[in-house]
């Protein structure tokens, strides 16, 4: 299992790695601010059977 994956931030387009909390559940979704150009981004992470995670970003503003 990996600790961490990570996501393309939509604003600045950075390579962002986060934590893996296997303990949140298979589909997991939370508002993480980017570490370079501090903008939200919504973060999906989908974890499957075998344990295999993706993870993609969007961008908050787009959810409005």
């Amino acid at each position: 299992m990996e600790n961490e994956a990570s996501y393309i931030c939509k604003y600045c387009g950075e390579d962002i790695v986060v934590p893996i909390d296997w303990s949140a559940g298979s589909s997991q979704q939370y508002v993480e601010d980017c570490s370079v150009c501090c903008n939200p981004n919504i973060i999906h992470i989908q974890i499957g059977d075998a344990g295999d995670v993706q993870i993609w970003g969007e961008a908050e503003q787009d959810q409005h």
